[in-house]
């Protein structure tokens, strides 16, 4: 059975570059969402089996939406997606229980690797 993914990303081109990695690699994507609160009311409703989340974002930044989801759900597995130099975000994103961070641009070998791992 197909992992399901929810891409978390205010940019439509970067949801859209996951989204193509993914379905090339056999996930299904179960869902996008464009803030960090559509994030958490989206991994409500559709319960995925990993999260990938862009940090800097309008509204609800990844990391508050990641605490957010982890009330929710401990378990939840989220994978952290940032630009290059933010890695004081990224330490903090860790501690905040994120599973493992890809930094942009993708490489589609590293999404698929850091989502594979973080499943197992």
């Amino acid at each position: 059975m197909a992992n399901n993914v929810l891409i978390v990303d205010d940019a439509v081109f970067m949801r859209m570059m996951v989204k193509d990695i993914l379905e090339k690699n056999g996930f299904t994507v179960a869902g996008e969402a464009e803030n960090g609160i559509k994030a958490v009311e989206e991994y409500r409703n559709l319960n995925p089996d990993i999260v990938t989340m862009d940090i800097t974002m309008p509204e609800m930044s990844g990391i508050e939406a990641l605490k957010e989801i982890r009330k929710i759900d401990p378990q939840a597995k989220v994978i952290m997606c940032s630009a290059m130099g933010q890695q004081a975000m990224v330490m903090d994103a860790i501690k905040a229980g994120a599973k493992d961070f890809i930094v942009k641009p993708f490489n589609g070998e590293r999404v698929v690797e850091a989502i594979s791992k973080a499943l197992k």
